[in-house]
């Protein structure tokens, strides 16, 4: 089995490993929202502005595999659809902080006066909990999750993670999601290397890069040909476990992003090749969107 880890627990191996700079690189106009941090999200605007379609996300599902979230959070209550917990933690909430920062980017509640907004924020979520309280989590784990977010239901799948070495199960767990119809996107790491990381280097993931507020790559993003969008990641501002909010730098945080323009487009997207589903039309949009700018 193949173990990996979040945020900055050791050397290598790691996942997503995602730092908490205090960096405001840019601020949007308070004019978006009613939410009363929503000047900290400066790449909230800049996403949405990719969006294709009308943005509907009423009863899109979408299945965050992390270190849990925090449903108690104020920005995030009733976002929730089902938990599950395949870690050895005692609980599906997230005591680390990592997941409740994916959710806040995708899903926080819009125009309640608070917090921060999602850039999907009708979306819903399934928390799948596959890392433990430290961040540690093994392939194996991550495989089952996937898995267990298809047959429950979901349409889209976040893993703000990233695995040195792939495994057969984990790729196989990756082929029956896309399989189903579900568009899966992955985090490709923080270690500033050329090297492939799974699951996002599999070829039915959407492998996601960091970018910074200039719109260039983000110093420590992994890169490379395997990689096929590029989303803001350094300074990102959004919700934490423990009812807060704060700062956040990493892949994780641009696949979040990604994910969210999935959840804002899934709906509206046409299957043109009329195979009965649209995660291939909706994962080829999302990597013709999120281009570094050098790439236009």
């Amino acid at each position: 089995m193949v173990l990996g880890l979040f945020q900055f627990f050791g050397a290598a191996p790691v996942m997503a490993a995602d730092s908490q700079e205090a960096v405001q690189t840019g601020t949007v106009a308070t004019t978006i929202t009613n939410d009363s941090h929503v000047d900290r999200q400066w790449a909230l605007l800049r996403v949405q502005s990719l969006v294709v379609g009308s943005g509907e996300t009423e009863e899109v599902l979408v299945a965050i595999l992390d270190t849990g979230i925090d449903q108690q959070h104020e920005d995030l209550a009733g976002k929730v659809a089902k938990s599950i917990n395949f870690s050895d933690s005692d609980t599906a909430s997230d005591r680390l902080g990592h997941g409740t920062h994916v959710a806040g980017i995708i899903a926080a509640t819009a125009n309640n006066g608070i917090g921060i907004a999602g850039a999907a924020p009708n979306a819903r979520l399934l928390n799948v909990k596959i890392a433990d309280d430290k961040g540690m989590v093994w392939a194996s784990t991550v495989a089952k999750g996937i898995v267990w977010a298809v047959d429950n239901g979901a349409k889209i799948i976040n893993m703000s993670l990233a695995i040195p070495s792939g495994t057969p199960a984990l790729e196989a767990a990756v082929d029956y999601a896309w399989s189903k119809g579900v568009v899966i996107i992955a985090a490709a790491g923080n270690t500033g290397t050329a090297a492939p990381t799974y699951p996002a280097s599999y070829p039915n993931v959407v492998a996601v890069a960091a970018t910074d507020a200039s719109g260039s790559m983000w110093e420590k993003s992994n890169h490379g040909g395997w990689v096929n969008a590029y989303a803001p990641g350094a300074g990102i501002y959004s919700a934490v476990a423990g009812n807060g909010y704060g700062y956040k730098s990493g892949t994780s945080m641009a696949t979040a992003y990604v994910t969210a323009v999935a959840a804002l487009t899934i709906s509206t997207v046409t299957d043109a090749d009329s195979d009965g589903f649209v995660n291939d039309e909706v994962a080829e949009a999302l990597k013709a969107a999120f281009v570094l700018p050098q790439q236009n």
